[in-house]
């Protein structure tokens, strides 16, 4: 259970302040005792921050948020990729060199250099990243297909925050803080808010299943890359034996 934060000014939106992404960071650190890191862009008007914990790879060259060989892809992930070591195989003879011994983060980035947008279609796991693309100058925000890791996010003035968790948008002052009255009522009444929607007017929660780009300009177009009834089929005349198995090969 990784925390991950970050900030992107488009358009004419100043410079990010370190302090407050420092803050944004720390208040998440029960879900990463194991160290923090940050990014900045040489601009400034990009910044990432991780709150650490370590579980696939324990190196120091696994912390994140993690960047490719010339930095202009950078990843902030929270999660486990289950398949990794199959893709890193794969991308190694793809010509991609790694830097870590067993990494999940550096399949993220790699993956992303050699397939671009549809890698996530490849990843079996549960996880929330954003991702910075330097030469594309826009942040792309991903969650798992069943929204197993949280991810939110707000936007206003040109200012694009997303983090593992509310209080960590809160942490910047420039968020307000009002409360969504629908939303309210939704958990007043069934004890859960659903997604988008928050406890908080202008703060979203990502989709299982769903990823955000936000281009250079601050606009921001969410998209649903994954929907289980993708894979549903007809049961047509299967016998009850018949369903029994393809139920276990899937439990498998």
């Amino acid at each position: 259970m990784c925390g991950i934060v970050g900030v992107w000014h488009a358009g004419t939106a100043g410079p990010v302040d370190r302090d407050v992404l420092v803050r944004m960071r720390d208040v998440m650190v029960h879900r990463g005792p194991d160290g923090a890191g940050l990014w900045l862009s040489d601009d400034r008007r990009v910044g990432l921050a991780h709150r650490r914990l370590a579980i696939v790879d324990l190196a120091e060259s696994a912390g994140q948020p993690m960047t490719n060989e010339d930095g202009t892809v950078v990843v902030a992930f929270n999660g486990e990729i289950y398949n990794h070591l199959e893709l890193r195989r794969e991308l190694e003879a793809a010509g991609h060199v790694f830097r870590t011994d067993h990494s999940d983060t550096e399949v993220i980035v790699h993956g992303y250099e050699e397939w671009g947008l549809d890698c996530v279609e490849r990843f079996r796991g549960m996880f929330a990243f954003g991702l910075w693309d330097g030469s594309a100058r826009r942040l792309w925000l991903v969650r798992d297909r069943i929204g197993v890791k949280p991810l939110y996010w707000t936007t206003r003035d040109g200012r694009f925050r997303f983090a593992s968790e509310t209080k960590a948008l809160l942490a910047d002052p420039d968020v307000p803080r009002r409360v969504n009255v629908t939303a309210l009522y939704h958990y007043l009444s069934f004890l859960t808010t659903p997604a988008p929607d928050t406890l908080f007017d202008g703060i979203r929660k990502l989709p299982g299943g769903c990823w955000i780009t936000v281009d250079a300009d601050g606009d921001v177009d969410e998209r649903r890359w994954w929907d289980v009834w993708d894979e549903a089929r007809e049961l047509g005349d299967a016998s009850e034996d018949e369903l029994a198995d393809a139920l276990l090969r899937e439990l498998r």
